[in-house]
């Protein structure tokens, strides 16, 4: 058993512990904006300032977490940072939450401070290379040159994968990403490797960029998602749900356009998403139609990933993996109730 000199410091400990971790949704509301960091780094993923406006898959959602809390997405500050500064902020408090997406993996789940809230685009190593070329997968690189930035982790998984899948292709590392492009466009390489958010951002600015194409196939894992720090739960609980609410509206066809009239809705899973039955707000000091305010705010899942990097934006990319689990990929969301 525990003496009591020692039963009282671990109290005192927890207290402190309590203190550190003071509670980040009263702090937004008693400041009346959300402060979300944000530095420039993939187009249409972590966020990008485009004529002075912040936009992004995790600048929406910045704007969709100020929805839930303010009913009014434009409540939210973006606090620009330094590359490599993103972490840091977060766990300091200096920032709520993060427009950027961090890759999720094991080291940054269990070393970094941070509690991973969603992964809002499901990336992996990719390649591009030209129409022309008639090359449709990765195989048939074979006996070909494949440019990627030298002393990375692009080399050495492509390396990796070539080996462990038999094909002699060869690897041109370049010193650095501009200079691995350059390769490609100037006929040195056949392909150019990088994860597929940068590669499709290569490609949307290229001359014609149409005459470009991103093979199917995906090397490597790279769940870039939505991070804030540890030791608060309640406010693990709205951000995780903030996200979630985007994919519920889609898989329910619940849209920016469409909400207002879908509060009329005979579908009780609707109703309960959007606040019309039931509180599922209530216990997370959310009002019961945050995700009405979500979705009117910002929009649903898709509203966010067509005009950031699909169809409506110059990356173009297919839904892929991040379509949601019912139409081929593996986005899913738990139901509301």
């Amino acid at each position: 058993m525990l003496a009591k000199s020692t039963m009282l410091a671990v109290v005192l400990a927890m207290a402190l512990v309590d203190i550190a971790h003071a509670d980040t949704l009263a702090n937004v509301k008693a400041r009346g904006t959300l402060l979300c960091g944000a530095s420039p780094e993939t187009t249409g993923f972590s966020a990008s300032q485009v004529k002075g406006n912040w936009v992004g898959l995790g600048a929406d959602y910045c704007r969709g977490l100020a929805s839930v809390i303010f009913n009014d997405p434009g409540k939210v500050q973006f606090v620009p940072l330094q590359p490599g500064e993103q972490v840091s902020a977060l766990i300091s408090g200096k920032i709520d939450a993060l427009a950027d997406l961090i890759p999720w993996t094991l080291n940054s789940d269990t070393e970094q401070g941070l509690m991973f809230v969603g992964t809002m685009f499901f990336d992996g190593q990719g390649f591009l290379v030209t129409k022309a070329s008639g090359i449709k997968s990765v195989r048939e690189l074979a006996g070909k040159q494949v440019c990627v930035q030298g002393g990375g982790a692009e080399e050495a998984d492509a390396a990796e994968y070539f080996d462990a899948n038999n094909i002699t292709a060869t690897l041109v590392p370049r010193e650095s990403r501009d200079a691995a492009v350059a390769g490609y466009v100037d006929g040195t390489c056949a392909a150019f490797s990088a994860n597929s958010s940068v590669v499709a951002g290569v490609r949307a600015t290229l001359a014609t960029p149409a005459d470009h194409t991103i093979l199917p196939d995906l090397i490597t894992k790279e769940p870039l998602s939505l991070a804030i720090k540890q030791g608060d739960d309640r406010w693990f609980d709205i951000t995780r749900w903030t996200f979630y609410g985007l994919l519920d509206a889609e898989e329910l066809g619940v849209t920016q356009g469409n909400v207002d009239e879908s509060l009329g809705s005979d579908n009780i899973s609707i109703r309960r998403l959007l606040g019309v039955e039931g509180d599922f707000g209530g216990e997370i000091g959310l009002n019961k139609d945050w995700a009405y305010q979500l979705i009117k705010g910002v929009g649903n899942y898709a509203d966010l990933y067509d005009r950031n990097v699909g169809d409506d934006s110059p990356l173009k990319l297919p839904r892929g993996l991040n379509a949601l689990w019912n139409h081929g990929g593996i986005q899913y969301s738990p139901p509301v109730r």
